[in-house]
């Protein structure tokens, strides 16, 4: 962990085609080794943290990215396409279009002041640009400064750019100072372990090395932007970019206000305002009207939002270019509004199927999609990419398009597909010549019964070799590497797809994410070109995202326990045994998920069963066997046919066992807010899980017929939901009314705010569209455990429905199930509408709340 080596490793040289060597001194600083190396230079590394011991990640054998390129053979569909080799194209994307030298020091130095203030001048940061440090890799190097004057720089890092140099300090910060840091949104940094000025921690010898096993670190879903980022303003996003930074990410999606860049290429293309109306989506629901499966839901968009959004991608595409970073920009996958029916009469324009739609209401059903083998569709993807160069200036050349992302193309003809993804390309090419096409590799797992390897290898050889990009977009649980001879040659980024919605949900897979990328990365002709986070909702599992970005730097697997123990150690600023004892069970059980089965939080207290308990038998409910389920797969989950069965893999006594453990460390961690957000997760989701447990009981004495018993499950239901209401009240983090008053904050006129509020209070309830008897198909889907959300809406759900079933056991009559959906849906839509207030800042004792809680349910 803090990279401790008792001898200088050799490099290993491999002896290569002369054109090779040159690919490597033209690309030096991009190249990097297969396999990362940690170095120790004269030396030894600093003595472990009080507290707990650090061992240093293994160095393998170096593997040198070249090998690669030595042993990868060119898939024979492609063998003879033109074109720059694999990673000289993946280089040239990024090369001349970083910002100098001295512009990245002083952004790592920004990171730094905003992050740690009263160490502003305790680093030095330099960039390496003539690989003096780094040499064909990318790095960062830390080392002492030594004679510095009082108040000077005690410690120097440097590195490849920016990023690099935050990741150093990162590094240093973590495993010689003993600092966490997560969002703000699950307890915010833990940096009170830092020693003050001119009191750090020395680095033993001369330096410490850190290279990438490879080259990209990738960041963000396509619908990100609408699940966490939709109501930030620059001042929240400057933090998330610093986060970035100080994680290693250099590949992040940048989809920021694209709707104002379309609205001036549609333009050009002479359709009206008007038509935009009808085609844009609202704030809360653009990622689904940018892939078209909606169109003017929760719209129209105001000039105010288009041009305020502009504005803010242009504050936020500078911040990354100056740390280094390498914005992955939206092209055009083929969606456009209505109105190019009639003005281009002769174009092959599709009107898609319905998505989702209650009753296909053609006020938001069924977007058009413009052919990719259409001449017009070259036209606007070029003057698409144009506008965004003329906007932002030729800052990337890395661009994202899911054109076949549950859009199955017509016919399953190699040829045809080929031809598509030909076009596709040539668009953005068109546009940039060195473009280089990211593609979501979520199609191949979610239509496998169309994506066959014919199908597959024509559209990942419709490009040349090195001009695509393929997401592994779900490698943590369902890696399609393994099953496509590494994606048939083309270069692949293993990602973590891990959360649903930006449900509130403890659950990972620790072991595949410290293990995962390692196996592919070594894995016989690998063509993993970088590992990713690609989770549809942040600000959760702060545990899962450490670990994962620290995977960007990490050349074997890593002893999880082991890291556990460092991590708990850093996440609250002290060592506790009882505190370790928690996370080892942890570990074991909620962070141990193997069974296979995409988490999406489904508990019955957030997704309340719209279902009569007269369609299950009893014996179906005793059982509570795992329902058949079908896969949606434009929302990448599991819809049941039946009744719901929250997911459950793992044992919730052994979790209750450790908020057991949790509370008895509560003396003294009772002041760490980290320690604060972990305890209420924690026994949130206790609770959920007994409140399943509840329902079903609830359930089978409906159908014994059993009015006491019923009456007696749905007091504790209902009792279960207000008290996890409390518990949530006191922590700053599980409130509803931020997400709301973001929302309004962004709003210059009354109508917007209306606008925006329903837009944010949509989203997390019914989000999509609904009749008076029959709730959206994805009610729920967003569900969030936030205190005021509990209390004004699951909780009257959950009383109306089962004050119904208790009426219906009381008169000897079948439950009305379309009288309860009736009154529901009308309080629902109500509420969608609603303009009451909700708290921004915490009440109660959550320690104490906690004990409470403890004691009432689970002693």
């Amino acid at each position: 962990e803090n990279a401790t080596s008792t001898a200088v490793r050799q490099k290993v040289q491999i002896a290569a085609p002369l054109h090779y060597r040159n690919l490597i001194r033209r690309h030096r600083r991009f190249l990097t080794p297969a396999a990362a190396k940690t170095k120790a230079l004269q030396g030894t590394e600093p003595e472990p943290l009080a507290g707990f011991a650090m061992r240093p990640p293994p160095s393998p054998p170096l593997l040198p990215l070249l090998l690669l390129l030595v042993l990868l053979p060119s898939p024979p569909a492609v063998a003879a396409a033109a074109g720059p080799t694999s990673l000289e194209a993946l280089r040239a994307a990024a090369g001349r279009r970083g910002a100098s030298p001295a512009t990245q020091e002083r952004a790592a130095a920004g990171v730094l002041r905003r992050l740690l203030p009263s160490h502003a001048l305790s680093f030095r940061f330099q960039i390496d640009p003539k690989g003096g440090v780094c040499g064909d890799s990318s790095c960062f190097r830390i080392s002492n400064v030594d004679g510095s004057s009082k108040g000077g720089a005690e410690i120097l890092i440097q590195g490849n750019t920016a990023v690099e140099l935050a990741s150093g300090l990162h590094w240093y910060l973590k495993y010689w100072c003993g600092v966490h840091i997560s969002w703000d949104k699950t307890g915010g940094a833990q940096l009170a372990s830092v020693p003050s000025p001119g009191s750090l921690p020395r680095v033993k010898g001369t330096a410490v090395k850190v290279e990438r096993p490879v080259p990209w670190n990738y960041y963000q879903n396509v619908v990100t932007s609408s699940y966490s980022f939709v109501w930030w303003d620059w001042r929240r996003w400057e933090k998330e970019i610093d986060w970035m930074a100080l994680q290693g990410i250099n590949l992040p999606l940048a989809f920021t206000g694209q709707e104002a860049v379309w609205q001036k290429v549609f333009k050009s293309f002479n359709v009206t305002d008007r038509d935009l109306d009808d085609f844009f989506g609202g704030p809360a629901f653009l990622a689904w009207a940018r892939m078209g499966n909606l169109h003017a839901w929760g719209g129209p968009l105001s000039q105010n939002w288009l041009d305020q959004q502009l504005a803010l991608q242009k504050k936020i595409l500078s911040r990354m270019i100056e740390l280094g970073m390498v914005p992955v920009l939206p092209s055009f996958s083929g969606n456009v509004p209505v109105a190019f029916k009639k003005l281009f009469p002769s174009a092959s324009i599709t009107r898609l199927g319905e998505w989702n739609t209650v009753d296909g209401n053609p006020r938001w059903c069924c977007t058009y999609i413009l052919d990719p083998s259409d001449a017009l569709f070259i036209d606007v993807g070029q003057a698409f990419i144009k506008q965004q160069m003329k906007e932002y200036g030729d800052i990337t050349s890395i661009y994202n398009c899911d054109t076949f992302n549950e859009n199955t193309p017509p016919t399953n003809e190699p040829a045809y597909i080929s031809s598509l993804g030909s076009a596709i390309y040539q668009a953005m090419s068109r546009g940039n010549k060195d473009a280089v096409w990211l593609m979501q590799g979520w199609l191949f797992y979610s239509d496998a019964a169309f994506w066959k390897e014919s199908q597959m290898k024509a559209l990942l050889h419709s490009v040349p070799i090195g001009k695509m990009m393929v997401l592994d977009l779900f490698a943590d649980v369902k890696p399609i590497w393994q099953t496509s001879s590494q994606f048939y040659g083309v270069p692949y980024i293993w990602c973590m797809l891990h959360n649903f919605g930006g449900n509130i949900e403890m659950y990972g897979v620790l072991d595949s994410i410290s293990s995962g990328p390692i196996d592919a990365r070594t894995s016989y002709n690998s063509t993993m070109v970088g590992v990713g986070m690609c989770m549809e909702g942040i600000e959760h599992n702060p545990v899962v995202y450490e670990l994962m970005s620290e995977m960007a730097f990490r050349s074997q697997k890593v002893e999880v326990e082991d890291w556990l123990k460092s991590y708990s150690y850093r996440r609250y600023g002290q060592s506790n045994v009882e505190i370790q004892k928690a996370w080892a069970i942890l570990y074991h059980t909620i962070y141990n998920c193997t069974d296979g089965i995409a988490d999406h939080n489904r508990d019955y207290i957030v997704e309340f069963p719209d279902i009569s308990p007269s369609s299950f038998s009893s014996q179906y409910s005793k059982r509570r066997s795992i329902s058949v389920v079908r896969k949606h797969p434009r929302f990448l989950g599991e819809v049941s046919a039946s009744l719901p069965q929250p997911h459950l893999w793992y044992s919730t006594a052994e979790a209750v066992k450790s908020l057991e453990l949790f509370l008895k460390a509560g003396d003294d961690l009772s002041e760490s807010l980290t320690y604060r957000y972990d305890l209420v997760d924690l026994a949130r989701q206790s609770l959920s899980k007994l409140a399943n447990k509840v329902y079903l009981d609830a359930m089978d004495s409906y159908q014994m017929r059993d009015s006491s018993d019923l009456n007696f499950h749905t007091k504790k239901f209902l009792e279960v939901i207000m008290d996890i209401e409390t518990l949530l009240a006191s922590d700053d983090n599980f409130l509803l009314g931020p997400w709301l008053e973001t929302a309004k904050s962004l709003a210059t006129t009354e109508d917007e705010r209306k606008q925006y509020e329903w837009n944010a209070r949509t989203q997390v309830t019914m989000w999509y569209d609904d009749t008076k008897t029959e709730q959206s198909k994805l009610h729920d889907y967003a569900n969030k455990f936030w205190s005021g959300l509990l209390k004004s809406y699951y909780h009257p759900r959950a009383s109306k429905y089962f004050t119904r079933l208790s009426r219906s056991l009381q008169e000897n009559r079948s439950f009305q199930l379309e009288e309860w959906r009736r009154d529901w849906i009308s309080y629902s839509n109500e509420w969608q509408s609603g303009k009451e207030l909700y708290p921004v800042k915490a009440t109660g004792d959550a320690l104490a709340i906690s004990r409470s809680l403890f004691a009432k349910y689970f002693r």
